[in-house]
């Protein structure tokens, strides 16, 4: 389905182009001239995207709204700066992301907060032991996660609702990073799922995003987000239960110029009785929702979807990263 059959205000119409072409600008950047360099040019690129971008400045300045209200937190309100360092601290991301691509992220440079041990059962994942799923966000830097997760013979596949999915394998291959595996998904289907589960019982990990609707509107379900009803995907939760996988959450936010990874148990045994499937994956996703607001006071800046969150998305069309 070509992009104008898309409706215009899904985030995958959004800023997904304009998110390929600062990572390929920045890309460039590094490669040429490095990455204390690279900083100034960055900081125009930015500027750039910012004073273009009316669209995504208002999402963003309705992310903080709504954060500093839900939480009763004044100084979480939007200004001006805000709102800018907000896109400042996603254009970090890109160079740190591109870093743990390049394999420049150092181990003392990340801090691991896993109380319940998932990465150790991660680690000793493979044939013999059921694969898991981990929930992610786009908050923080997800990429760090992934790099420093994939120990021994462990296995990711990351679950991708994006067209853009090649671009984004392109830019990883050319960075040297060939380590997890990328699988566009447009709809979870019988042929989708047999492989899935396939890949659960041979021991590999599934990663995908709890946080952003495919085209699909039928796809999402209405719950409680910083105080205002909000769409989030079924997906994560449909496959959790309909694979009866563990599932846990995870996250990465950079405090202090160090990042936090922060791994939780979620659903030990998600399930659902006859005919309450969607009851079920509506509990999950309320709860999901009220987690990724608490996680979002720990670094409010780090929010990184940069279009309408709050508006329920067109029906029809048919994917989402």
């Amino acid at each position: 389905m070509s992009d104008t059959s898309l409706p215009s205000r899904h985030w995958a119409t959004q800023k997904e182009r304009g998110s390929f072409a600062l990572m390929k600008l920045t890309a460039l950047g590094l490669r040429h001239i490095g990455r204390k360099p690279m900083a100034p040019v960055l900081y125009l690129i930015v500027l750039y995207f910012f004073a273009s971008g009316r669209r995504a400045r208002q999402a963003a300045r309705e992310y903080q709204q709504r954060l500093a209200a839900w939480s009763g937190r004044a100084e979480l309100r939007p200004t001006t700066r805000r709102v800018f360092r907000q896109f400042m601290a996603f254009a970090e991301s890109l160079l740190d992301r591109l870093d743990v691509w390049r394999g420049k992220l150092r181990p003392e440079q990340v801090q691991l907060i896993d109380p319940s041990g998932i990465r150790e059962r991660l680690a000793q994942s493979g044939p013999g032991r059921r694969g898991e799923i981990l929930v992610g966000a786009h908050l923080g830097n997800l990429d760090v996660c992934r790099a420093l997760a994939e120990l021994g013979g462990s296995s990711i596949n990351v679950l991708l609702h994006s067209r853009h999915v090649e671009r984004f394998n392109q830019l990883q291959r050319e960075a040297g990073d060939r380590r997890l595996r990328l699988i566009q998904v447009s709809e979870l289907d019988a042929a989708l799922m047999l492989d899935l589960s396939q890949r659960i019982e041979r021991g590999e990990w599934l990663a995908i995003a709890g946080d952003r609707v495919p085209l699909h509107g039928d796809r999402c379900v209405s719950v409680d987000f910083l105080g205002h009803a909000a769409p989030f995907p079924q997906g994560p939760w449909l496959l959790a239960g309909l694979l009866r996988c563990r599932t846990s959450l995870m996250c990465c936010l950079k405090v202090d110029g160090r990042y936090r990874i922060h791994l939780e148990p979620f659903l030990d045994e998600p399930a659902w009785e006859r005919g309450r499937r969607e009851a079920a994956i509506a509990q999950w996703a309320s709860r999901y929702a009220e987690r990724l607001g608490q996680l979002c006071l720990l670094a409010p800046l780090q929010w990184f979807n940069f279009y309408p969150y709050w508006q329920a998305p067109a029906a029809g069309g048919d994917d989402a990263r």
